[in-house]
C-alpha cells in the first residue's frame, strides 16, 4: 500500500515546516481525502469519527490557501462550544505559525471589547461559536465581506444544541462565492437539508474506520447499585492505576459531589462543568492536557471534540442518556492510533439506556467483573506510590515549535504610533536577521508583541536593549 506524506499535497514550505514541528507523522485517512479535495476548491461534507484528525484535515489546506497580505478575514470556522473554539484556534494558529497567520477566537463569557479590538487588526481566520459570531455581525465588528472559506465543525452537535437557525443566519450574511466544509460525526436529516441549501455539489467524504471503537477501545459495563459506585470506582482506579483518567457524570451536582469525595481520598483530581467560570474551565483543561493531575471529573462539556493525548481510561460514573454522548465520551481515549479502556457503571435503572447504546454502536458491551478484594489489596501499595509521585508532564502541542520561537514585549504601541513596518525595519537591520525570522506582530494600545523565529530570539532580545525603535530606545522584555 502506498504511504502518503504531507509533501504529496504540494503545500507551501512554511506550512510543511509547521506540520513537521507539530510532529504530524503522516496524513490520517480523513486527511488523505479532505486535504486534496479542499485544495481543489471542492465543497465537502466530512463524516468521520472523533479523534480521526478532522481539525487538521481542514486547517492545513485553509492555512495554505489564505493570503497573508489580505487584512480582512478570509476564513470562518463555526464550532458548537467555547472549549472547542479555543482548541481549534490553537490548532490552526500552530499550523499557520510560520506563515504568520492571525487567528482570533470569539465566544461567549469572554470580553467582547477585547475580541473587537483583535478583530479590528489584521485577521486571517476567525473561529467562533454561533451566538458570539452573530453578536459581532450585528454590531458590525466582524467584516465577512472577504470570507472565501466557511467551515462548520461538529454540525450534529450544533443541531443538538439548537444552533441551526443561528448557523443559517450567519451563512445568509456571507458571499455565495465561497468554499464550504461541513464536518459531522453523524448525518441526520436536518444536516442533509442544510447541505442541500447552502453547498454547491458537495463531495461526501465518509471514512470507513479501519480501526473501530470496538477495536481501539476495550469497553466494559459493571452492574452496580448506586450506593456502591464510589467503592467500585476506588477499586477500579487502584487496579487500573491510570496515568490519566476522565470520570464522566451526568450533572454538575454529581461532578461537584464526586470530586469532593475523591479529594478526601487524596486523589490528584479536578472538575469541569458548564456552571464554572470560563477562565476556570480553561485553566483546568490546560492543566489536565499538561498532565498536572491524573483524574478529571466532568460533565459532557469535556466529551466532544476536546483532544487530549494519552488518556488510558474513561469511566462513565453515570450512564449517558444520549447514546451519541457515550461514543464521544469513550472517544476521549483511543485517540487516532492509540488504544484505551472505557468502563461504564450501570444500575438497574440504566438498562434501557445501555440497550440503546448497544443498538446505536452495533455491539454488545460485555459485563466486566469487579476486582476481587485480594487483587485490590495486592495493588494498593503500587497505587499509593503513584498517588504521591509527581505526574509525568505531557509535552504540549507546538512545544517543539515554541523552542525555536521567542515572543518579545515592546513597551510601545498604537498610542505612540508604532506600526509593523517600524518593527520589521528595526529587526531586519540587526545583523543575522531577515524578514523570514520575524513571526506574528501584534500591536495593542500601549504594547507590541513580536515573535522571533528560527532560534534567533536571544540575539534579537540582546540587540534591542541597545537599539532604538522608531527613534527611541524602548523597554523590551521576554513575554510569557
Amino acid at each position: 500500500m502506498t504511504e502518503f506524506s504531507f509533501s504529496d499535497f504540494h503545500l507551501s514550505g512554511d506550512i510543511i515546516k509547521a506540520i513537521e514541528m507539530l510532529d504530524y507523522k503522516s496524513p490520517t485517512a480523513v486527511q488523505q481525502k479532505v486535504i486534496p479535495a479542499l485544495l481543489n476548491k471542492r465543497d465537502i461534507i466530512v463524516k468521520s469519527r472523533t479523534g480521526s484528525g478532522k481539525t487538521a484535515s481542514f486547517a492545513i489546506p485553509v492555512c495554505h490557501m489564505v493570503e497573508w497580505a489580505e487584512n480582512k478575514p478570509q476564513a470562518l470556522v463555526i464550532t458548537p462550544t467555547r472549549e472547542l473554539a479555543i482548541q481549534v484556534k490553537e490548532d490552526i494558529f500552530n499550523i499557520g505559525r510560520f506563515k504568520r497567520l492571525k487567528v482570533p477566537a470569539v465566544y461567549g463569557k469572554s470580553s467582547f471589547y477585547n475580541q473587537e479590538k483583535e478583530l479590528r487588526q489584521k485577521a486571517h481566520i476567525v473561529v467562533g461559536t454561533p451566538g458570539r459570531l452573530i453578536d459581532h455581525l450585528d454590531r458590525a465588528t466582524l467584516d465577512t465581506s472577504n470570507i472565501k472559506y466557511l467551515v462548520i465543525d461538529e454540525a450534529d452537535e450544533m443541531l443538538n444544541m439548537g444552533f441551526i437557525e443561528q448557523i443559517e443566519d450567519i451563512i445568509a450574511r456571507l458571499s455565495g462565492d465561497r468554499l464550504t466544509v461541513l464536518l459531522s460525526a453523524t448525518m441526520p436529516g436536518t444536516i442533509k437539508e442544510l447541505c442541500g441549501r447552502y453547498m454547491k455539489a458537495p463531495e461526501l467524504i465518509e471514512i470507513e474506520e479501519q480501526s473501530t471503537i470496538a477495536g481501539r477501545i476495550l469497553q466494559e459495563q459493571c452492574r452496580i447499585e448506586a450506593k456502591d459506585k464510589l467503592g467500585l470506582l476506588r477499586d477500579i482506579t487502584i487496579v487500573e492505576n491510570p496515568e490519566s483518567c476522565i470520570i464522566f457524570c451526568n450533572t454538575k451536582h454529581m461532578v461537584d459531589a464526586l470530586q469532593h469525595e475523591l479529594e478526601k481520598l487524596k486523589y490528584t483530581c479536578e472538575k469541569i462543568h458548564g456552571g464554572m467560570e470560563q477562565r476556570d474551565r480553561l485553566k483546568v483543561m490546560n492543566e489536565f492536557k499538561q498532565g498536572r493531575f491524573r483524574y478529571l471529573v466532568a460533565t459532557d462539556v469535556a466529551a466532544r471534540g476536546i483532544d487530549i493525548d494519552k488518556i488510558s481510561l474513561v469511566i462513565n460514573y453515570d450512564v449517558p442518556i444520549d447514546s451519541e454522548d457515550y461514543v464521544h465520551r469513550v472517544g476521549r481515549t483511543g485517540r487516532v492510533d492509540s488504544t484505551g479502556k472505557a468502563i461504564t457503571f450501570a444500575t438497574h435503572n440504566d438498562e434501557k439506556y445501555m440497550a440503546a447504546i448497544e443498538q446505536y454502536t452495533g455491539k454488545e458491551i460485555p459485563a466486566g467483573e469487579r476486582p476481587s478484594p485480594e487483587t485490590v489489596n495486592s495493588l494498593k501499595e503500587q497505587f499509593a506510590e503513584k498517588m504521591i509521585s509527581a505526574p509525568v508532564l505531557k509535552q504540549a502541542k507546538g512545544a517543539r515549535m515554541n523552542k525555536e520561537i521567542l515572543k518579545l514585549h515592546i513597551n510601545a504601541g498604537k498610542k505612540t504610533k508604532m506600526r509593523p513596518v517600524d518593527i520589521v525595519g528595526t529587526l531586519c537591520n540587526i545583523k543575522g536577521m531577515s524578514a523570514e525570522d520575524i513571526g506574528i506582530i501584534n500591536i495593542a494600545d500601549v504594547s507590541t508583541f513580536v515573535e522571533i523565529l528560527n532560534n534567533k530570539g536571544e540575539l534579537v532580545y540582546g540587540e534591542l536593549q541597545k537599539t532604538p525603535i522608531k527613534g527611541r530606545l524602548r523597554k523590551v522584555s521576554k513575554a510569557e
